[in-house]
């Protein structure tokens, strides 16, 4: 999956500017909440709890300029509940946003 990240670091420069530390807090406190969202949705059962944690996920992503996040949020908003494979999917777009953050 070819992800995108531009975006994102634009949003969060434009947030804080120059301050590298405050950008850092923001971009774990982004990973930990999209974090606690693909986890609600991964135990979701019904189409209320799966459609409420795909719309805050979207929400989420679009606060912070992750198109391709507020794009599989989308796809997870149009499927059913417990599907896996967009949970997977989150999850490594997730993980993708973490080891960028990394380098």
């Amino acid at each position: 999956m070819s992800v995108d990240y531009g975006s994102f670091d634009t949003a969060l420069k434009a947030a804080v500017g120059d301050d590298t530390a405050l950008m850092a807090e923001l971009r774990l406190s982004f990973i930990d909440s999209a974090k606690r969202q693909i986890s609600l949705l991964s135990r979701s059962r019904c189409d209320a709890n799966w459609q409420y944690s795909s719309w805050r996920l979207r929400g989420l992503a679009a606060s912070f300029g992750a198109t391709q996040l507020m794009a599989l949020a989308d796809e997870a908003s149009d499927g059913a509940p417990g599907d896996p494979v967009v949970v997977r999917k989150l999850n490594n777009a997730i993980q993708a946003i973490e080891s960028f953050a990394t380098q």
